[in-house]
């Protein structure tokens, strides 16, 4: 019986921790793949990746990741010889994992030739998320899957992901104070509340067609973080597609304790299942809502 996806951290491994070599990493499930560097499927996502060195295109800049996808690779050349597609496996999994916003363990191997890779075996670097995914012509003229990965674990020495954006032409970081980076880590409560309602906005209705399936987002009625100190319970989440997801955080609406809008014609769609906290409903008609 193959060993079970497992997302997020492991229990008894954590960041910094080394590895001799795959073996070890197989009976937690922590990466189940013996030879390939992504984890992962398009049903799923994609749980963990290891950096080996097996792409030239790669780029490590330590808090983010320009990652090259699997297939069309010569394993003795190291080159590509044909395109990629996002129908490998392990590339659907992880658009999946960017829809969803999975968490991904990123593992980085001796032959990464990067100066955060060890010299010999594997290093955890940590919990990273996907938010961006593309397809391009490669250093070797074929056609090749990336997808950008950003640091979002909790290592009290990284900068936090909000803080970082990232000019792919000249590999330098930067803060731009206009841009706000949105980084969707769903819990699987969010997960769940998504299913329910087949990833379809609880507002309009709509759902947004991806390569890898329906996608919608979780969000919260009343934010998390301070000052609003929200829960991540599924009382306080909502399934929404992307504009109306902006519409509820920016306050141009907000919900009634009977669920009819208000700053905009409707009533929220409610399953039979989901309950919502009438406290949370107050606060942000209250706080954020601007009537």
């Amino acid at each position: 019986m193959s060993r079970p996806i497992i997302f997020g951290e492991i229990k008894g491994i954590q960041e910094g921790d080394f590895f001799e070599g795959r073996k070890e990493m197989m009976p937690t499930s922590f990466h189940r793949k013996w030879a390939a560097g992504i984890d992962g499927n398009g049903k799923e996502g994609t749980a963990a990746i290891v950096l080996s060195g097996g792409y030239e295109d790669d780029k490590d800049l330590g808090d983010e990741i320009i990652y090259t996808g699997a297939g069309g690779n010569d394993p003795n050349s190291k080159q590509q010889i044909e395109d990629q597609t996002w129908s490998n496996t392990g590339n659907a999994g992880l658009l999946r994992s960017m829809n969803e916003g999975l968490p991904v363990r990123v593992i980085r191997g001796s032959k990464h030739k990067s100066e955060y890779s060890p010299k010999t075996g594997y290093l955890y670097a940590g919990i990273f998320s996907v938010v961006d995914s593309w397809q391009k012509v490669g250093k070797s003229g074929f056609k090749i899957c990336q997808v950008r990965l950003v640091y979002s674990g909790l290592h009290e020495k990284r900068k936090a992901i909000e803080d970082i954006e990232l000019d792919y032409e000249n590999r330098e970081k930067k803060r731009i104070s206009s841009t706000v980076l949105r980084i969707f880590r769903d819990t699987k409560l969010a997960h769940d509340i998504k299913k329910l309602y087949n990833y379809e906005c609880q507002v309009c209705g709509t759902t947004i067609i991806t390569k890898s399936g329906r996608y919608a987002e979780g969000a919260h009625i009343k934010p998390l973080g301070k000052p609003h100190n929200g829960n991540d319970n599924t009382d306080n989440l909502l399934c929404l597609c992307p504009n109306h997801h902006v519409m509820l955080d920016k306050g141009v609406f907000s919900i009634e304790n009977d669920n009819s809008l208000i700053g905009i014609d409707g009533i929220l769609k409610l399953h039979e299942k989901h309950k919502l906290a009438i406290t949370n409903l107050v606060y942000h008609k209250e706080s954020i809502y601007k009537s």
